[in-house]
């Protein structure tokens, strides 16, 4: 199950919840800031981060600009307390499941979401006559990104 952390008002949230729901892909909302972050979520989304606080954390975010805080000097139990205190420093949303995640709204990263089965069919099944064959586009032309090998 796919779940989107999510804060009122913010635009590329209800991208996201919209492009979700149009594709029946079952999700749960987290909203930042009606319910506290916990730990092991905090560690969850960290440890998924590929570029470590540069994926989640905005840089530019109010508290983190007006008082000259530098995430990176932080050890863990500092920034998971600071993110705790300070949802707003997350970039939104943030899409985590069981192999994916994406931070913020993108039109090709979020088809990572629809399940292989899906696009193995869609791909060998959707062609110009079929009445959905505009909106399988982006399902049949996905290709899922491939892992770099180490020489």
């Amino acid at each position: 199950m796919i779940t989107m952390y999510i804060s009122p008002g913010c635009a590329s949230c209800r991208k996201a919840k919209q492009w979700l729901t149009e594709r029946n892909i079952p999700f749960k909302e987290r909203n930042i800031f009606s319910a506290l972050l916990n730990e092991d979520e905090i560690r969850n989304i960290l440890m998924r981060s590929e570029n470590g606080t540069d994926d989640i954390i905005s840089k530019r975010s109010k508290v983190i600009v007006e008082n000259n805080i530098d995430v990176e000097d932080m050890s863990m139990g500092q920034l998971i307390k600071f993110i705790q205190e300070n949802p707003s420093i997350l970039r939104r949303p943030i899409l985590i499941d069981e192999k994916r995640f994406v931070v913020g709204y993108d039109d090709d990263e979020i088809t990572t979401f629809i399940p292989a089965e899906i696009r193995r069919l869609t791909a060998i099944n959707c062609n110009p006559s079929c009445p959905a064959y505009k909106r399988c586009g982006e399902t049949r032309n996905y290709i899922p990104p491939q892992k770099e090998s180490v020489a």
